[in-house]
């Protein structure tokens, strides 16, 4: 699976951390319901540190399709709101 972590690049992990970025994709979610950017931030940091300690990083040159998409770690609840639409920060998360 390709994980594009905006503002880091592309990395690649195995399919066995979806159901790890799914439960921080649910924190990420919970934490904009509450309005907590705090723990907005925390959820997304712990998003960005599961893909880069468990994946390998896609050289910058190479481009491919990415599986999923990260939203930058300094991302705010406004921003958060626009993004969400009822499946949490990473849509078609399975």
């Amino acid at each position: 699976m390709i994980v594009r972590l905006m503002g880091e690049g592309q990395w690649r992990v195995d399919d066995s951390l979806v159901e790890t970025l799914h439960e921080l994709d649910t924190a990420t979610e919970e934490a904009v319901e509450a309005d907590d950017q705090e723990a907005l931030h925390g959820a997304l940091v712990a998003l960005f540190d599961a893909v880069k300690a468990t994946g390998e990083k896609l050289d910058d040159e190479e481009l491919v399709a990415s599986d999923l998409i990260v939203p930058p770690e300094d991302l705010t609840l406004a921003e958060a709101h626009e993004l969400m639409h009822g499946e949490g920060l990473i849509p078609d998360l399975v």
